[in-house]
């Protein structure tokens, strides 16, 4: 392996007493992809905003040393000068700016305190490139192309600015597998350019695919460094120092006790809530029965997120049709409330924006589904309110200093059993779940799973929407697979693999408009 570029040593970090990084010392190879993985809340992400200079010197003890020289950062912009950026897991890009504003901002082409658009153009065209977006306009609105071009804008946006040294955190949690492949890819090339690269990520087969380091990071301790030239790095082995144990089964085993059905959705379409001529969801008729898991399987873009919202209280589209049935009885949801008070409920994919308020305590966004549980006429009777949610903490395992911490301090997988605990307090008889473990480490993962079941063999009935395959193939007692806003595809267990997920996909004809 080549010469040491960055080195991180001893760096003690805390928040309200609680060490956030402990003692940890990180080593960092020139032109390797080194990754950093660990449960949420094991100190990744705030190790990374201490080498940017998010917190800055004198916020914590320890010492930096890059390129040979102690760095002492007291913002962003002095990591950014030496050539140390960060693309964070919420992207920092202005929806209504073009994509050449969004990758000069705070970097202008100007002359003479003027900006000199047609050198931004020029420029941002030749980094588009650079990054495999060739034929992108740059003059493209943010808010008018994907979620993995965005990516890759973040990335055109730190070359603009000589990087060195990329950190990046979680980049493909809200990818799908071609967009991720080609992220990853680009890396790769940037590593052949003299880029180095530290990727923090969950996804382990990526992580195994393109790094050539792995250090894992446990309670804010380095518990280990593992070498890709050696053959260390095996998922199995990582997973057991993420967690200090083994997990023998990714998935829990559930005894099915699946009933009766008990919704039931016949010829529903939905057009698009801007462009109203735009038929989203054509014609779909699916089926859920008592205790049973179904999944929704389909490519980023294939509409089952708009299907989920526009089901629960019509929140998505604005012309509907079709009919929904529970219990045999003919369903008009027209609000949220209407879904909630027939025994509906929809656990976001957006859990920060859609989910939660996260300024907001754990009690608060407990019971704010089911407030009539815990008022007393038209208040909030708070002595109930504290033992319902005391009880739902306890029950869901959610890791706190109490029921009154703020949601924003929690790790991202103690913040989904938040939203789930918001959905059961409600007593819903049926959860529509969207990525219920998007962006959460394994061990949070094997939680929510035993949540799923365990909701499952009480008798509740969970659609879930993921876009990791084997989630879907380990959890699903059945697949739709949901093809350009139509069902393309019905597999049950037995017959679901990722080749016949797919297949579906691939041989789909979408039907007349």
């Amino acid at each position: 392996m080549s010469d040491t570029i960055l080195e991180m040593k001893n760096i003690t970090k805390a928040f309200t007493g609680v060490k956030a990084l402990d003692d940890v010392s990180l080593k960092v190879s020139r032109d390797e992809i080194h990754a950093l993985v660990g449960e949420n809340g094991a100190g990744k992400s705030t190790l990374m905003k201490v080498l940017s200079g998010v917190y800055p010197h004198g916020d914590y003890a320890g010492s930096i040393n890059y390129e040979g020289s102690e760095c002492r950062f007291h913002s962003i912009s002095d990591s950014e000068k030496i050539g140390i950026v960060i693309i964070h897991q919420e992207l920092a890009l202005i929806p209504f700016l073009s994509i050449a504003e969004n990758i000069f901002l705070g970097n202008e082409r100007a002359i003479g305190g003027v900006i000199d658009w047609h050198k931004t153009t020029s420029a941002a065209g030749e980094l588009l490139a650079k990054v495999g977006l060739n034929n992108e306009n740059p003059n493209t609105l943010i808010a008018n192309i994907g979620v993995g071009k965005q990516q890759l804008v973040e990335i055109a946006k730190a070359l603009s600015k000589k990087v060195r040294l990329l950190i990046l955190d979680e980049p493909t949690a809200a990818l799908n597998d071609e967009e991720s492949s080609k992220l990853l890819g680009l890396l790769l090339e940037l590593k052949k350019q003299g880029v180095t690269s530290i990727l923090i990520s969950h996804k382990l087969e990526e992580i195994a695919r393109v790094s050539d380091t792995i250090t894992v990071i446990r309670d804010g301790k380095v518990i280990e460094t593992l070498d890709n030239e050696r053959h260390q790095i095996d998922q199995d082995r990582i997973i057991k120092s993420m967690v200090g144990r083994e997990i023998v089964d990714r998935f829990p085993k559930r005894e099915s006790r699946i009933g009766e059905e008990v919704f039931r959705v016949e010829g529903w379409s939905v057009y698009d809530p801007v462009i109203e001529d735009r038929l989203v969801i054509n014609n779909v008729s699916l089926n859920l029965h008592r205790g049973e898991v179904v999944g929704l399987a389909g490519l980023m873009g294939a509409g089952r997120t708009e299907l989920a919202m526009s089901l629960f209280g019509r929140s998505y589209g604005k012309r509907h049709s079709g009919r929904i049935f529970k219990d045999g009885k003919e369903l008009q949801l027209h609000s949220v409330s209407d879904s909630i008070n027939n025994g509906i409920a929809y656990l976001t994919e957006d859990r920060k924006n859609y989910g939660l308020v996260l300024i907001d305590d754990i009690k608060s966004n407990a019971s704010l589904a089911s407030l009539k549980k815990v008022s007393r006429g038209q208040v909030i009777n708070r002595g109930l309110e504290y033992q319902a949610t005391t009880d739902m903490q306890q029950q869901m395992r959610i890791r706190c200093t109490g029921i009154d911490q703020i949601v924003e301090s929690l790790s991202g997988g103690n913040q989904q059993k938040v939203v789930l605990s918001k959905w059961i307090m409600a007593e819903p008889d049926i959860l529509i779940l969207d990525e219920p473990t998007r962006g959460i480490d394994v061990g949070a993962k094997y939680e929510i799973y035993t949540i799923i079941n365990r909701l499952a063999y009480e008798g509740k009935s969970i659609i879930m929407i993921s876009s990791e395959m084997p989630e879907l193939l380990g959890m699903c007692d059945r697949i739709y697979v949901v093809t350009e806003g139509e069902i393309s595809g019905e597999l049950d267990r037995e017959h679901a693999t990722q080749e016949s997920i797919m297949s579906c996909i691939m041989n789909h004809k979408r039907g007349a408009i």
